[in-house]
């Protein structure tokens, strides 16, 4: 009997994606490589990163000084050797500070090594245990979680988004055989919850529903324990942390989502409305949630919740998309259209190609987030309301 066609019609789909996503994983591990290779040479790369903003938070932690002291931050920078016009003030809430808090003790250079191999660490560690998630499946897709774009930025910048990842990651793995410690790990999350509301929303009616009572334990015991050290490493942190924020220059800054483009343009006078997409958002991820709580798996119905978290955000910024990572990849390894991944390499390398030409807070980079979750849409093969 003749051979079926339809293996050899697959193979070159298949040969292309392979190579396409080895390609733009080589140029993200040569990217990744340069940069580890020079921060400890160019002592202005540590303090031209958002990394010098933990730095010079853990400073005033050490030195008894207000964090969020735009003044005092300001002046510590620039004698560091600051060369960006302006002050990174760190924006995490007062909880994240005893993560800060050590740096205070480092120097600049040393800081700055021990904080990107921690994040590049956070990185590798979130692409395995979303890979083994999955099966640890003989392919290659998870090399372009290595290689997505906005996590490489987030490792350049030295931002915290990567600690989240790490922190979504070990939530997926440990929650149903260790619930107390998934709820713990949620303490990585809350570094930055803005990114997390609809997510958070349905995690919440999961946690109600399913009487998942030490996955509530957990996340408290996490959050009052490092309150608790940040109120002794500044009791005044908070009044000082909700200060900061309503400055006019955080107040007032452009962010480029779609939630802050819509209070710029509709709504400028009006801060609140950057929530509006966001509360829309929390609506729909309750019905979401509500609709398949008797098959709920946190594996792959994170993965629309993440993106649209992303999408819907008040405030996010380029690298904190890193954390679409996980549902990217849950897509990718169960699409049968090979044709899909060679278009995510693609849309990596063109969102590499803009950044050459386009600073970071342009509004040209709105286009990412809801084309993660349109492709994300278009690889599961199956709307939000089927899977």
């Amino acid at each position: 009997m003749p051979k079926s066609p339809a293996p050899h019609a697959a193979a070159p789909s298949r040969d292309w994606a392979e190579l396409s996503i080895a390609l733009v994983a080589g140029l993200g591990l040569a990217i990744t490589a340069i940069f580890l290779c020079a921060v400890p040479l160019a002592g202005h790369m540590a303090a031209s990163r958002d990394f010098i903003s933990y730095w010079s938070a853990g400073r005033q932690l050490v030195q008894h000084a207000n964090p969020y002291d735009r003044a005092a931050v300001g002046s510590l920078e620039h004698a560091s050797g600051l060369d960006v016009r302006g002050v990174l003030v760190m924006r995490n809430p007062p909880w994240a500070l005893p993560l800060a808090y050590p740096l205070g003790f480092l120097g600049l250079r040393f800081a700055a090594v021990l904080w990107s191999l921690l994040l590049l660490g956070s990185l590798i560690v979130s692409v395995l245990i979303v890979r083994r998630l999955h099966g640890s499946p003989h392919n290659h897709i998870h090399w372009l979680g290595l290689a997505f774009t906005p996590a490489l930025i987030c490792l350049t910048m030295g931002q915290t988004s990567l600690f989240a990842l790490l922190g979504l990651a070990l939530f997926l793995r440990c929650h149903g055989a260790r619930p107390f410690a998934a709820g713990a790990v949620l303490w990585f999350c809350a570094l930055k919850p803005h990114l997390f509301l609809p997510f958070g929303v349905a995690l919440l009616a999961w946690v109600l529903y399913t009487r998942a009572w030490k996955v509530l334990a957990g996340a408290a015991t996490a959050l009052a324990a490092t309150t608790a050290l940040g109120f002794i490493l500044a009791p005044h942190a908070w009044p000082n942390y909700v200060a900061m924020l309503r400055s006019p220059l955080v107040a007032g800054e452009f962010v480029p989502c779609l939630g802050d483009a819509l209070r710029h343009w509709l709504f400028p006078t009006r801060h609140w409305t950057q929530y509006l997409l966001a509360a829309i958002a929390c609506v729909w991820a309750l019905v979401y949630y509500w609709r398949r709580r008797r098959a709920w798996n946190w594996t792959h119905n994170a993965s629309p919740l993440m993106l649209v978290s992303l999408a819907a955000a008040p405030y996010c910024f380029l690298y904190d998309q890193g954390l679409a990572i996980p549902a990217l990849m849950d897509a990718g390894y169960s699409t049968r259209r090979r044709g899909l991944l060679i278009v995510l390499a693609a849309l990596i390398v063109i969102l590499d190609v803009q950044l050459c030409f386009v600073k970071i807070v342009s509004v040209l980079y709105l286009w990412t987030a809801p084309v993660w979750l349109a492709w994300y849409l278009l690889a599961a093969e199956q709307g939000i309301g089927k899977k």
